[in-house]
């Protein structure tokens, strides 16, 4: 009986090794498997959170001078407002405006090496510039203000932005200009200078048709949130925003920032 039982035993190990040969002679070998090839993947141009580089050129408006609650004027804003949209984690902001400069000492400011360097490292620009020209001749015919003087001085400007935007186009070709119009602050000193209306429309006129000709830049007017003080966005010298105006300086360029497609660009969705 014992000797029966050993049989059956070998007999059946002898039937589950030929299964695991015919199993092994069947099995394709591992080297010779076919790859797995995965589909394309679309990955978002947006996964990977980018951080901005913003430069701030020109005068005492992206300065930021007459913000009393001291949050940089619609420069500061702009760049805090900028982080909210999808795909940006940071935004560096610098500076370089000051208070009183007039177009040809921005001109003279772009030949600065360090300057220079800050423009060929943004992503994008901001500008103001032009208000100061203004007031420059007005001052200079205070007493006998006629037109002809204002739009003589246009002519010099408009010479004056082409040499500005050249140099910011040789350093850096890439990155979005965007330059706001000027405002007219006469208004609220005197009734009798309506003449200054039209003076303000043909320079704002001559900002844009600048900007598009560069073909890569935006132009944000604001002259209509300064016509009047009733909704108090003047700071006490009546020439500078305060932080009213500022705020309203800020939704402003956050609206054109949309309409001109600079989300799209800073989320990387546009070839640069």
């Amino acid at each position: 009986m014992r000797r029966r039982a050993w049989i059956i035993l070998l007999a059946f190990s002898l039937v589950l090794t030929g299964c695991d040969q015919v199993f092994r002679n069947n099995a394709e070998p591992f080297t010779e498997r076919r790859d797995i090839e995965f589909s394309n993947w679309d990955i978002p141009t947006n996964f990977v959170p980018k951080s901005l580089h913003v430069v701030g050129l020109g005068d005492s408006l992206t300065q930021g001078v007459g913000d009393e609650m001291k949050k940089g004027g619609y420069f500061e804003r702009v760049a805090s407002d900028l982080t909210e949209w999808e795909g940006i984690s940071f935004v560096e902001t610098e500076n370089l405006a000051k208070r009183g400069r007039r177009s040809d000492q921005l001109a003279q400011q772009l030949e600065e090496a360090d300057i220079q360097a800050s423009i060929e490292d943004a992503d994008v620009i901001f500008i103001t510039i032009g208000g100061n020209d203004i007031m420059k001749v007005l001052k200079a015919n205070l007493f006998k203000l006629k037109t002809k003087p204002f739009y003589k001085e246009l002519g010099k400007y408009e010479e004056r932005l082409d040499k500005i935007f050249g140099t910011i186009r040789a350093l850096n070709p890439d990155a979005p200009i965007v330059m706001s119009g000027l405002y007219n602050p006469i208004l609220l000193i005197t009734d009798e200078v309506k003449e200054f209306d039209d003076i303000i429309v043909d320079w704002n006129a001559a900002i844009e048709t600048r900007i598009e000709l560069d073909g890569n830049s935006c132009f944000v007017p604001v002259a209509d949130l300064f016509e009047e003080n009733t909704n108090i966005v003047y700071h006490t010298d009546f020439f500078h925003p305060n932080a009213q105006g500022y705020t309203l300086m800020e939704e402003r360029y956050m609206k054109y920032l949309e309409d001109c497609g600079l989300q799209e660009l800073f989320q990387g969705e546009m070839d640069r």
